[in-house]
């Protein structure tokens, strides 16, 4: 369902996601509350064990220190009741933990403390597992070419060894054979695999974000930019539903969104991606994103100085066009006023006009009409001066408050409100609105019949109805500028604020409905009344 949405709708989605981050946290805190009130309660250091386990489990994509603490524990325990299988199933969790981090060599390390021999069967897959993953981090990390040949040898024996032992259905598998097909650029076979462990999980699972995330690397060995930040998306969402802090598909998805120029969701995607990385505590999510945080963050706050540097230049034009503006009202009410004595001496003409002659009844009755449709063009034109003065009148006292409160941020030295005041969308989610309610009064007063011209030209399924309280929807509006002669989709897209794609699919489905030739369609509604 999440894959067959748009690239818009996934990141606001997304965007969703990022601000319940607190809410996802909240409920596995609280898993991990009763799972500790529980091991508190038991004394049986077997029963302990296993509750740890399970607190381990929790804690092994979110924090992990308090993860390390608890295999320490764990390992303790194993000790005590000198149980082989436990106290080597500790250590391999403590590799494979080491090894996600990042800190690959304490990984090995830990690995060496085990005895080969000692293992039960159902331990030997995790155990070579380990080594392989341990050995994979320490050959791509390492810059020493004799090291780096060594540690690759090592990663593709145990890589062997467990392909042989695995069962070929099994995920464990299935990632192995993936890789290989990636590695050696067989996408279409790689995506495949890939399509098959998909099934296999749930959005919110740690398993259905690193697939997701692996998919991603398959789109971007096929240049394929829309799927990659699709399935990094994904992955991304995942993970916050997961509490997964261990995670590299925000950092990547804010990398594309700088390349793309997104500077704000660059920035706000890196910081959200710095600061689980900074709770979890990981190695290796640190040195991925201290490559793009300074250059992102230079960017971003050289951008906000340059919106700084516009909002003072926007202040000067407001200034300027407010003299502008009044020297206009000068000049209209001095119209007006003209217009006003020319009426009272064209009806005065008229007056006389009506005590003469019966032959000239004709020419008077043209004159009547005359007046009257001059009239009503006058009642025009005091509607939309009348309008335009309170559009410009309210737009500078709302310019003039923001500057205000603009200058009592800077004087006060709250630049972080400040910064926080421009990032919200309330104010120009208001005048998007009021825009909306002004430009449909206004056309609907020029042309009082457009919608029930536009019906006409529908079938009687695809007639456009306008909900209670409203003028005209967002179709009957695409529709009004193109009457106006706006017909681009792209100019239609920034004055309604809607994307171009949607504006083409508005545009589309209306034609659709057309009743005859749906490619003049467009063009009837240009020659409506």
């Amino acid at each position: 369902m999440y894959a067959n949405q748009s690239l818009d709708s996934l990141v606001s989605a997304l965007e969703s996601k990022m601000d319940k981050r607190d809410v996802f946290d909240q409920q596995k805190e609280e898993r991990i509350k009763i799972l500790k009130e529980k091991a508190a309660s038991t004394t049986a250091l077997r029963e302990k064990y296993l509750i740890l386990n399970e607190i381990i489990d929790e804690y092994e994509f979110y924090s992990f220190d308090k993860a390390l603490e608890y295999l320490e524990k764990n390992i303790k325990i194993a000790e005590t009741l000198n149980d082989d299988i436990f106290l080597n199933k500790s250590k391999l969790s403590l590799s494979l933990l080491l090894v996600d981090s990042g800190r690959y060599k304490e990984s090995i390390d830990a690995l060496n403390e085990i005895k080969r021999d000692s293992l039960p069967a159902s331990l030997i897959n995790n155990y070579y597992i380990a080594y392989k993953e341990g050995y994979s981090g320490l050959s791509y990390n390492t810059t020493v070419v004799r090291s780096k040949v060594n540690y690759s040898e090592l990663y593709t024996a145990y890589q062997d060894s467990l392909l042989l032992r695995l069962d070929p259905n099994s995920e464990e598998s299935l990632r192995l054979k993936e890789k290989q097909f990636r590695d050696s650029r067989q996408l279409p076979e790689a995506l495949k695999i890939n399509s098959q462990r998909l099934t296999n999980v749930q959005m919110g699972s740690r398993g259905f974000s690193l697939i997701t995330f692996e998919r991603s690397l398959l789109y971007e060995l096929k240049h394929d930019k829309v799927n990659q930040k699709k399935y990094l998306i994904l992955s991304a969402m995942s993970d916050i539903e997961a509490s997964v802090k261990d995670s590299a598909s925000m950092g990547v998805l804010a990398s594309i969104m700088f390349q793309e120029g997104d500077i704000e969701r660059a920035h706000r995607y890196i910081n959200f991606s710095f600061d689980d990385a900074d709770f979890y505590n990981s190695q290796l999510r640190y040195v991925n994103i201290a490559n793009n945080l300074p250059m992102i963050t230079k960017a971003y706050n050289e951008r906000s100085a340059k919106q700084k540097e516009k909002l003072k230049n926007y202040l000067i034009f407001i200034s300027i066009l407010a003299g502008f503006l009044s020297l206009a009202i000068y000049l209209v009410f001095k119209q007006v006023r003209k217009v006003a004595d020319a009426r009272n001496k064209l009806k005065l003409v008229n007056e006389q006009l009506q005590d003469s002659n019966l032959k000239l009844n004709n020419s008077n009755k043209e004159l009547k009409q005359l007046y009257l449709e001059l009239s009503e063009s006058d009642k025009v034109k005091e509607y939309y001066v009348g309008t335009f003065l309170n559009l410009y009148s309210e737009y500078i006292d709302k310019l003039d408050a923001y500057r205000k409160l603009v200058r009592k941020y800077i004087v006060t030295n709250k630049t972080q409100e400040l910064l926080e005041l421009t990032k919200s969308k309330q104010v120009v989610g208001a005048e998007i609105k009021l825009f909306y309610k002004n430009f449909d009064e206004s056309f609907l007063h020029i042309h009082p019949n457009f919608i029930a011209e536009i019906n006409k030209l529908l079938v009687p399924e695809g007639q456009l109805i306008v909900k209670k309280g409203e003028a005209l929807n967002t179709e009957l509006r695409i529709l009004a500028l193109i009457r106006l002669g706006i017909t681009n989709s792209s100019k239609i897209s920034k004055i309604l604020r809607y994307s171009v794609n949607t504006i083409y699919n508005y545009r589309v489905k209306v034609r659709n409905n057309a009743i005859g030739d749906r490619n003049s369609f467009e063009d009837k509604v240009k020659n409506l009344d």
